[in-house]
């Protein structure tokens, strides 16, 4: 049995695909996964399955939830050995200054590419940060200037369609449920 994390992509953002966490985890054990839990609102899902294909899980999983809520749902497939090297790959004091920085990680869906992300995104000088490693992109921005962030410029880009976001503080929580 392999663990992995499902992050749904564009999920209860602004009232539109609302799905409850609680039917979001029952979803996923009638899935036949085992050990089913969910971490806030933004549609992150632990399970386990001895599925080890990554790609047809997530082909898989992206068909049923969409029959099921009749919306498209897309989501990004994370297993355990794979999260733990994105903790670990984490830009040196990544996370560390949260009253100072706002730390995002950009997870990558299978048709985009860490290189082809960093070509189309500039950061501004003296405000972002942006490194990435493979299947992922870590960035950071000074919240004291957030509004002059070119990275927040990505969601209006093709490329935003193909990745989900989540903050610093959710990826290290993941990580720990996933371990347990």
């Amino acid at each position: 049995m392999e663990t992995y994390a499902a992050l749904l992509r564009g999920i209860n953002v602004g009232g539109s695909n609302v799905i409850k966490m609680e039917d979001l985890r029952k979803a996923f054990e009638e899935f036949n996964f085992s050990g089913v839990k969910t971490y806030i609102a933004s549609g992150n899902v632990i399970f386990k399955s001895t599925e080890s294909d990554k790609a047809r899980l997530t082909k898989t999983i992206e068909k049923k939830l969409s029959e099921r809520y009749k919306a498209d749902i897309r989501i990004v497939i994370v297993s355990f050995n794979e999260y733990k090297k994105i903790i670990e790959k984490a830009p040196a004091g990544f996370g560390k200054e949260s009253k100072i920085y706002r730390y995002d990680v950009w997870f990558l869906m299978e048709a985009l590419t860490v290189k082809e992300v960093l070509q189309q995104v500039s950061p501004r000088e003296g405000v972002d940060t942006i490194y990435g490693i493979k299947g992922v992109i870590y960035t950071s921005r000074l919240i004291s200037m957030a509004g002059k962030s070119h990275l927040i410029r990505v969601n209006k880009m093709p490329i935003y369609q193909n990745m989900t976001v989540r903050n610093w503080n959710t990826t290290v929580k993941l990580f720990e449920l996933m371990n347990t």
